[in-house]
């Protein structure tokens, strides 16, 4: 057993607090000490009864939503037990507390909603900020993951429902990296929604409103950092699926002012990279010998695009070079600098519309994606795009053509918005493909090999570097930090020695590579001069300390006036 805690919470409220309750597992003493005799079944049971009995009622819901629903139940029923029950079988259980199925709670979340979790920061509030975190009572909090619900996966505007992204988030967080469950917080910021579905529905539970916009919009979400530095000054904020007209603004207007990231554009960079860098050694070349394909220009194909540039610059590129090997297209085709209203991380990788034409004879209009491919000669292809089936037959072929193992990475989210499966990529290419998806997929066999798919999944990345800004103290994040995390990720990659395996390690061990990350990216804190230096050992012990197990602790009953003492 865990050392002891200190609680004012007996009897029935204590059994109601998901961080204390033990259920069935406090013990004889607890039970006379805490005002729970009769409250529960005589028989004490250990942890490990209790997680056989919730895997069993696990297994006999019948869809993933109804098993959804059971782990967020249980979640908020008792927290140790949530996280053994995960760490026990979380190959089986991500998918269903994260993506795909996190998608259709998102979309349900009304109709799902029991118990509450998390902080609804609505726009008619937005004065009262403060006082809304002050309710939550905890001045610990080390990890916010906050949205506003406009641009939830490959779904679009969820409103209020998008919370279920935050909650999710913040489970992988503790499951993954070991972030203390009482020490995290997710944030809605319901600034309406313009989904009328989400309007029309009687049981729709945020702000019926449609979004607000523009100056309304940015002092909503300035009255709301502003609030989280005064109240959380050392607290990480991680801002995931807001809409790409605010992602990246978000991202560069805070970034100096306190320790914050954007997921969807650092996170989602750093473990495609991860992906691709794993991918090249299998391949026995240079990640500056590659010609990258972007299939969709937003947040996060453009994080994707700067961090592998940033990467080839590492290798040995200079600046030219490295943009010159990466090709993004978007709505308009091709991106070159011709097509009016181009973002400026867009325009840094467009293309010279007039070489273009000189050299390849196009004519004005939408240069396609097939096209693409046979004039940049690619060799990898990442697709964050949404668009469900656009890597076809003919586009996986061409890739095949320009080199020996081409690298082609669906990453689009959930999985009915892949860009395309997996097994059908393998096929078209006689299985020299190498395969990276956004959401899980099944080992596929192919001439008499099984090789196993890796979902380039964020949870590979955000937990461990969440750990790491933990346990050196950082103050901000930088590029640099998600650099080592790619690389330290690509370096644990099991293709590397069997090339019927995965890009990505197991989730099995899922929290030695985030301890691993973790250990990278406080070093890398360290040397950018944003957390304390200390000796590799003291970093080491640090984020060993840092990281939360989901066992039991002695629960002892401490009057009010003695349990602030201790604090």
């Amino acid at each position: 057993m865990n050392a002891q805690r200190s609680t004012t919470l007996s009897g029935a409220n204590l059994l109601s607090n998901p961080l204390y309750n033990k259920g069935t597992a406090f013990t004889d003493e607890e039970r006379r000490g805490l005002r729970l005799l009769g409250l529960l079944p005589p028989h004490v049971e250990r942890l490990e009864d209790q997680v056989a009995r919730a895997y069993g009622a696990f297994t006999v819901k019948t869809s993933d939503i109804e098993k959804h629903i059971f782990l967020r139940a249980l979640q908020d029923e008792n927290e140790v037990l949530f996280y053994r029950l995960l760490l026990e079988h979380t190959e089986e259980m991500m998918p269903i507390i994260y993506t795909p199925t996190v998608g259709t709670a998102c979309q349900n979340f009304s109709q799902i909603y029991r118990r509450r979790r998390g902080l609804f920061v609505s726009y008619p509030h937005r004065h009262e900020i403060e006082r809304m975190l002050s309710n939550i009572d905890n001045d610990e909090i080390q990890v916010i993951v906050v949205t506003d619900g406009e641009r939830i996966l490959g779904l679009g505007d969820q409103g209020a429902g998008g919370m279920g992204i935050p909650i999710g988030k913040l489970s992988l967080y503790s499951l993954c990296g070991g972030i203390d469950p009482a020490k995290t917080l997710p944030v809605l910021l319901d600034a309406g929604t313009n989904n009328e579905e989400r309007l029309n529905d009687p049981m729709y539970i945020g702000w019926r409103h449609e979004r607000i916009r523009d100056s309304e919009y940015d002092e909503f979400v300035e009255l709301f950092v502003q609030a989280v530095k005064k109240k959380l000054p050392k607290t990480l904020l991680q801002w995931e699926d807001f809409a790409n007209q605010d992602a990246r603004r978000l991202l560069d207007k805070y970034k100096d002012e306190l320790c914050t990231f954007n997921d969807d554009i650092q996170g989602t960079a750093a473990v495609a990279v991860a992906g691709v860098l794993s991918a090249v050694k299998v391949s026995r070349t240079r990640l500056c010998d590659q010609q990258i394909i972007m299939f969709g220009a937003g947040s996060a194909g453009l994080g994707i695009a700067e961090l592998l540039a940033a990467a080839m610059v590492e290798e040995g590129a200079n600046q030219k070079e490295a943009d010159d090997h990466i090709w993004l297209i978007d709505r308009p085709g091709l991106l070159h600098d011709a097509i009016p209203n181009l973002q400026p991380a867009q325009r840094r990788f467009a293309k010279k519309w007039e070489q273009l034409k000189a050299a390849h004879g196009l004519k004005e209009g939408k240069t396609p994606l097939l096209e693409a491919v046979r004039i940049a000669k690619a060799t990898a292809l990442i697709g964050t795009s949404a668009q469900a089936g656009a890597f076809s037959e003919a586009v996986a072929k061409a890739m095949a053509a320009n080199c020996q193992r081409p690298i082609i990475f669906p990453l689009s989210n959930p999985t009915v918005k892949a860009e395309a499966r997996p097994a059908d990529l393998l096929a078209w290419t006689s299985g020299k493909v190498l395969v990276g998806t956004g959401s899980p997929f099944d080992p596929i066999s192919i001439d008499g090999k099984t090789i196993s798919i890796g979902q380039c999944n964020n949870s590979y990345i955000f937990p461990g570097v969440g750990l790491g800004i933990v346990a050196s103290g950082a103050n901000r994040v930088t590029e640099g930090m998600f650099m080592a995390a790619a690389k330290s990720l690509a370096e644990q990659s099991p293709a590397i020695s069997d090339p019927c395996a995965s890009l990505f390690p197991s989730l099995k061990i899922i929290r030695d590579v985030s301890f691993k990350i973790a250990l990278s990216v406080g070093s890398a804190a360290q040397a950018a001069g944003i957390a304390k230096k200390t000796t590799a050992d003291v970093l080491e012990a640090n984020t060993r300390a840092a990281m939360w197990i989901p066992a039991y602790a002695e629960i002892i009953r401490q009057p009010a006036q003695e349990l602030s003492k201790v604090k």
